[in-house]
């Protein structure tokens, strides 16, 4: 039997939008080889939005490994306020000073949760705000819940800042996909890639901290040769 045109047409935006209500309501896929949820209770928390959170992040990772400091000890070496443009580049070679290693990590979401399912804490740079009043932010990814499809950050003022994975992915995509560890020098990262841990510790050295640059190679071959 033929349907008039109109009842054909109403089945089929009927048939669409079940389709669609259907796929919204399932969960994203979750990441094999990573737990359902972590938190990284321990990361020191500083509040702060100035220097676009500059500071308070790298504060935070600093703290986390064991160093005394705060955000307002970082405004000098940092060479803020003059400094702003240059933000990005003189917090890794502060962090280099310190004798720690900056790592960068691929341009994928599960390469971020498989760190912080490692218990290492990961410095991002995202976009915050309207698309016309949008600015790049930094902020510790400190912790993830795969049923719920949620991150947790401590960004801004907030110390415990949910996320959609969907929402964190397309603010840490229009900030450039930068993401980064700042590791001990005995700290190997989750799914260690050797190039880019020689290149760190070569970097390091050149911040003038050759002894852990040398430790950092070490820890490497170390593992290398171990069955």
């Amino acid at each position: 039997m033929r349907l008039p045109l109109n009842v054909k047409t109403s089945l089929l935006v009927v048939t669409c939008a079940l389709g669609l209500a259907a796929c919204a309501g399932q969960p994203t896929a979750k990441i094999r080889g990573l737990p359902e949820r972590v938190e990284l209770t321990g990361v020191p928390a500083f509040r702060g939005d100035t220097y676009q959170g500059g500071p308070a992040t790298l504060a935070s990772m600093l703290s986390q490994q064991g160093i005394v400091i705060t955000p307002g000890l970082l405004d000098k070496p940092l060479r803020l306020p003059d400094a702003q443009a240059d933000l990005e580049r003189n917090m890794q070679v502060l962090a280099r000073e310190y004798g720690m290693l900056v790592y960068p990590l691929e341009a994928r979401l599960p390469a971020l949760l498989a760190q912080v399912a490692a218990g290492y804490p990961v410095m991002v740079r995202i976009t915050e705000g309207s698309t016309f009043w949008a600015e790049p932010r930094y902020a510790v990814l400190v912790g993830f819940n795969q049923q719920k499809n949620t991150l947790l950050l401590r960004a801004g003022r907030d110390r415990r800042r949910l996320m959609a994975f969907s929402d964190f992915d397309s603010a840490w995509k229009s900030a450039g996909h930068w993401a980064v560890l700042i590791q001990r020098p005995s700290q190997l990262p989750a799914e260690l890639d050797s190039q880019k841990w020689q290149q760190a510790a070569n970097a390091t050295a050149q911040a003038g901290q050759q002894q852990a640059a040398a430790q950092a190679l070490k820890v490497m071959a170390d593992k290398s040769t171990k069955p």
